[in-house]
């Protein structure tokens, strides 16, 4: 056990982790950059995928050479999971704080069941299995057990807190320590830092309004109320000035996806 362990982390320390985490961030950055066209599309008018990641995961897959371009997302989001897997398993062991570690290895297991799900989700797309439902089916069921709207409002609850998350390190520009020293200097570092800012408001805004559709549709007691970011972009666009707000979340989401190209390149962890 102890060899193992010590392999484990020999290979997390390593430079070659290092590139696999970059290309893992690269995908991430493209499934943000389409879901943000997307996005923009439907304000627009000229809807052709869903916003979210299946849509994108869709709309790539009719590029050319998208075939092997989903293929390369898949295993990039993979090897973020090996990352936080990894991540939550020896980076906390220092923290004398128990539920500062707990909160942290936390989140780690939770980006690498997002990861996990979006990459799950590019395997289909590239064997020709994607869907392209919603969540209202899912919903449905956790709604009918015992307790359900109490356990679909809970979930609802801890996705728009997740948003109140990303919004707050949006704004107090915290994700600024996943940048080396290069990456928060000069005219560049200064860019990277306007796209980080605008991504992660954006996305913690959309995320937010998710995480509300399933508090609704635990309140009334209606699954087909909840769903997922397709649903809640869709919302935003029945608002009054729905389409500006649309748009300007668009960009933003699309700026996050350039963020993350920033971060691949001057990776800090």
């Amino acid at each position: 056990m102890t060899n193992a362990t010590d392999t484990a982390r020999s290979a997390q320390n390593s430079e070659w982790f290092d590139h696999a985490i970059r290309v893992g961030l690269i995908a991430y950055g493209i499934v943000h950059l389409m879901i943000g066209w997307l996005a923009l599309q439907l304000a627009l008018g000229e809807k052709e995928e869903n916003p979210d990641s299946a849509g994108a995961l869709h709309a790539l897959a009719g590029q050319p050479l998208g075939g092997v371009l989903i293929w390369v997302i898949a295993i990039g989001m993979f090897l973020l999971v090996v990352w936080r897997l990894l991540e939550a398993a020896f980076d906390y062991r220092g923290e004398s704080d128990d539920k500062k570690r707990l909160r942290k290895r936390g989140t780690s297991l939770f980006k690498a069941v997002v990861y996990g799900v979006v990459g799950w989700s590019a395997v289909k797309v590239a064997v020709g299995d994607g869907s392209k439902g919603g969540t209202d089916s899912t919903t449905a069921k956790v709604m009918n057990l015992p307790a359900g709207q109490l356990i679909v409002g809970a979930v609802g609850l801890g996705i728009m807190a997740y948003g109140v998350s990303l919004v707050v390190r949006g704004w107090t520009e915290k994700f600024r320590e996943h940048l080396d020293a290069q990456g928060q200097s000069g005219q560049d570092g200064s860019a990277y830092v306007k796209l980080g800012k605008a991504g992660y408001i954006a996305k913690g805004i959309a995320i937010m309004l998710i995480g509300g559709l399933f508090v609704y549709a635990a309140v009334t007691h209606q699954a087909k109320k909840s769903g997922g970011l397709d649903q809640a972009l869709q919302t935003v666009l029945g608002y009054p000035f729905g389409q500006v707000l649309l748009i300007a979340i668009g960009l933003g989401i699309a700026a996050y996806g350039l963020f993350c190209f920033a971060r691949a390149r001057h990776l800090s962890r």
